[in-house]
């Protein structure tokens, strides 16, 4: 309890701008209490953990700590003054308190304060003098020096000499607060009385409890010598700068003596209070006299050495006082010592957040001692002063991460001296990232192409992103937005892995059907608060040539066929293949071929129209029926192909026989009733038709002309097949596809004004045209076939009945490009020429015969009369 009550005294403390004090004695226990950092400063307890409060000391050794729980400050190690501190009156033990969130820092001084543990002590328990008795009284005797650790009123305090009757003790305080014991020669001497005295010194100090110590002095009296050695002032002083080489010349001292005998030789030493700390440091040449440098002189240790020096002959000897200064060099450069450092930083943090503590020292003094620190200005960093010889390290602007992870920072500190000495920190501050990136796409847009009929779950394309932050914060999940493709969600075509963003297909995808469509992907990163962006994503279906051409011109049903009249001239149309391709582009360019055919020297077929053409007159020996084969294949890779069989009826009357050429005529647009009672009249046509060749094959098997046989047919075409008697007119077609109903054409296609459409049956051009006429077209058609703009036509509409006509002429197909090609669309009906010189054809028409003008107006007539009988009929249909 009375321990306590004395540290309780002694914890004097006091707060003063961040600073608290507080006094302890040496040579407590472990574990004794010092003072309550946590309410000295003002801190919330509770926090002091949280906050990670320490307490770092300028000693090597930790003597004191801090409980973290209720804030007290207590001693940590044995705590020997004398051994921080030496012969210091003052000693301070200087510790930093920090804490962080936010970083603060405290100064807490414990000053230790000295007790009466160490007793003053002697170098030598004996000391031997030699006296000569011929000593007047009064003669003064330097005596060595007692020596005690502790300071101030603990230190040495007096002398005491015991009793005796020839000597007495004399109590010198010097300048520097030491006390020194001089002995002093009372009676005089007398070698045949008395010649060893024996005595006791005795050195006490002023502490409590009173602590002494004792050497014993062992006097020699010696014979008669007359003269002493004399120094040439009691007193030298010298100045030295510290650090100088060894063997510099300190002083040269030099005593003298009148005797002229054995007697007169002088030797020089150090006396014996001299502390054995000096004799290292200085030598002395006994016969010189020459006090020179033996150790290193460093100002920081001791600034000041107080030296006796003796000069003795054989009897006698003299004492004087060398005081050596020594001078402060600038030879220490600023220490520099990191105290804490906050790292890593994190990048949002405030401006003048503190980073780091520093304690900066100089050992020298003077302006030797005094100091500056700087950092480069290019740093977002200041360096400021905080408390004595503490610097702060703080942020001056916001940092970024992704501009610079991390900062090598030079604090150089410089002293004042001449020449400037400066020491170099270097501090390494890490950069925490923060999540303020979201991931960023390598291009605005992605465009991605897929062939048709690709295989579900195949990868069709990539998208990239990049996120800049780093860890989670730069971990990027790919996904596709919620869309609608066709009326679909987007998820149903396209998926995406989400950790590399490959983008799959879900499903096969058709040209015909989807040619293009457009998705969203997001990236997002991982971190908080989650950060996204999003691309576009355009896919386009690539055609592939999946589709064979598909014939939609003629169809022959019904075993029916078509007819071609005998008197046709060389180079007549007999029918025109027309066929559609599903696909595009060059997949989509059809071509024709007479595959087989009954004569092969009779027929060609257009390769880029379909038109099958007479190639010779037909002669009477000719087969009156004949079977043309013809393929269809796209310009694909592979091609594609399909086949029709067109089956071919020879009849010597021209009432059933397809037109090359129909001349130009008003454009005639029938209502709807018209186009019904005009298939009426054309199926009636069809069926005399058919009567009418049963009649012809009947007579032609009665004719005195040799008969082919009809088990086969006469076949004059090279690499063509034998066709059988027996054979069928039939549609073939190797293409099979769900799409192959034929579209709804163009709706709002009107003739321009130059082209006028004629409609006319083909039963009425064939009865009217002449064979003069016929091969006069034929040979105008082949002169004006390289004029001739190739004119494209679209079907017109009545009432939203098509009038059918042909899509395209007949001219040179092959040399169109790619794209401007289009598959010959052929509708039931008669074709029909867009010519766009249509002033020719007026011309050469109008240099016809008579003949030729009277069967046109009996065409006309006729045809009149046809109309009016339908417009007779049509109200009684409806």
């Amino acid at each position: 309890m009375l321990a306590w009550s004395f540290i309780s005294l002694l914890c004097i403390w006091e707060n003063v701008s961040g600073q608290i004090r507080y006094s302890i004695p040496e040579e407590l226990e472990h574990g004794a209490f010092v003072g309550n950092v946590a309410r000295d400063l003002g801190l919330d307890v509770n926090e002091l953990a949280k906050r990670n409060l320490r307490l770092i000391s300028e000693a090597s050794d930790g003597y004191f700590k801090v409980n973290l729980a209720n804030g007290e400050l207590r001693v940590n190690g044995d705590i020997d003054r004398e051994k921080l501190c030496g012969q210091n009156t003052k000693c301070v033990l200087t510790n930093d308190i920090i804490i962080d969130n936010p970083v603060e820092l405290y100064s807490a001084e414990v000053e230790i304060l000295d007790i009466n543990d160490n007793s003053p002590s002697f170098s030598s328990n004996e000391l031997r003098l030699e006296i000569v008795e011929s000593v007047p009284q009064g003669t003064r005797f330097l005596l060595p020096s007692a020596h005690d650790p502790d300071v101030g009123t603990n230190s040495i305090n007096t002398y005491h000499l015991n009793e005796n009757q020839h000597f007495a003790l004399e109590v010198k305080n010097n300048s520097d607060g030491s006390i020194t014991a001089v002995l002093v020669l009372t009676e005089a001497l007398d070698r045949e009385v008395l010649a060893i005295h024996r005595l006791t010194l005795t050195a006490i100090d002023g502490g409590t409890p009173v602590r002494s110590g004792t050497s014993q002095i062992l006097i020699t009296v010696l014979d008669v010598d007359d003269n002493w050695p004399v120094f040439e002032q009691p007193v030298y002083k010298v100045k030295l700068v510290e650090n100088v080489p060894i063997g510099t010349l300190v002083i040269k001292l030099s005593a003298t003596d009148l005797d002229e005998c054995s007697n007169c030789d002088i030797s020089y030493s150090f006396s014996s209070s001299t502390p054995a700390g000096v004799r290292d440091l200085f030598s002395l040449g006994s016969k010189t006299g020459e006090m020179k440098v033996k150790g290193v002189l460093d100002f920081e240790d001791n600034n000041l050495y107080e030296i006796n020096i003796e000069a003795k002959d054989s009897v006698h000897f003299a004492v004087c006082e060398v005081k050596v200064e020594i001078i402060d060099v600038n030879d220490n450069a600023p220490e520099v010592t990191l105290m804490s450092l906050s790292t890593p930083v994190r990048e949002d943090v405030q401006s003048g957040t503190v980073v780091a503590l520093l304690r900066v020292t100089d050992r020298d003094s003077g302006v030797n001692g005094q100091f500056q620190c700087l950092i480069p200005d290019d740093l977002p960093f200041n360096l400021k002063t905080s408390l004595k010889n503490t610097f702060t390290l703080t942020t001056s602007h916001a940092l970024d991460r992704e501009m610079t992870s991390q900062y090598t920072i030079h604090v150089i500190c410089t002293d004042a001296g001449s020449p400037p000495l400066s020491t170099n920190k270097t501090i390494l501050i890490q950069v925490s990232d923060i999540n303020d990136n979201p991931p960023h796409f390598a291009q605005l847009s992605y465009t991605v192409y897929v062939p048709e009929n690709n295989p579900p779950g195949s990868s069709i394309g990539a998208v990239s992103a990049l996120d800049p932050d780093q860890d989670q914060n730069s971990r990027v999940l790919y996904s596709i937005l919620n869309s609608q493709v066709d009326n679909m969600p987007a998820s149903a075509y396209v998926s995406i892995n989400s950790d590399t963003g490959v983008i799959y297909s879900q499903r096969s995808f058709d040209y015909e059907e989807l040619k293009n469509f457009q998705i969203h992907v997001q990236a997002q990163d991982e971190g908080f608060p989650l950060l996204d962006s999003n691309v576009s994503v355009n896919v386009i279906v690539l055609d592939q040539n999946d589709n064979a051409p598909h014939v939609i011109s003629p169809l022959t049903k019904n075993n029916s066929g078509l007819t071609l009249p005998r008197s046709a001239d060389p180079g007549y149309v007999v029918t025109k293949v027309v066929a559609v391709d599903a696909d595009s582009g060059q997949n989509a360019r059809l071509s024709y071929q007479l595959l087989q055919a009954t004569d092969s020297g009779l027929f060609t077929v257009a390769h880029g129209s379909g038109e099958i053409r007479t190639i010779r007159r037909l002669l009477e020996k000719d087969n009156p029926v004949h079977k043309l084969v013809v393929l269809v294949k796209d310009n694909g890779h592979p091609s594609l192909s399909t086949t029709v069989t067109i089956n071919l009826l020879i009849t010597d009357s021209g009432a059933d026989t397809l037109p090359d050429q129909i001349p130009p005529s008003q454009d005639i647009r029938p209502t709807s009733n018209l186009a019904f009672y005009l298939i009426i009249t054309l199926a009636s046509t069809s069926s005399i038709l058919l009567v009418v060749l049963i009649v012809l094959v009947v007579s032609m098997c009665h004719s005195d002309r040799t008969p082919y046989n009809t088990a086969t047919l006469p076949n004059e075409a090279a690499n063509t097949d034998t066709l059988l008697a027996e054979w069928r007119g039939e549609l073939t077609n190797n293409w099979k596809n769900p799409h192959s109903e034929v579209g709804q054409l163009n709706t709002d296609w009107r003739a321009s004004e130059p082209h006028i459409v004629g409609k006319i049956s083909s039963q009425c051009l064939e009865e009217n045209l002449t064979q003069g006429e016929v091969k006069r077209e034929f040979n105008r058609r082949h002169t004006a076939a390289a004029d001739v703009d190739y004119i494209k036509a679209s079907p017109d509409l009545e009432d939203g009945i098509p009038t059918w006509a042909p899509r395209y002429g007949s001219q040179h197909l092959e040399n169109l490009e790619p794209d401007e090609y289009q598959s010959n669309l052929y509708m039931g009906g008669t074709p029909v020429l867009l010519s766009s010189k249509q002033d020719q054809m007026t011309k050469q028409d109008g240099q016809h015969s008579v003949s030729s003008a009277r069967k046109k107006k009996k065409r006309t007539k006729r045809s009149e009369k046809r109309e009016s009988k339908a417009s007779k009929e049509e109200p009684q249909n409806e």
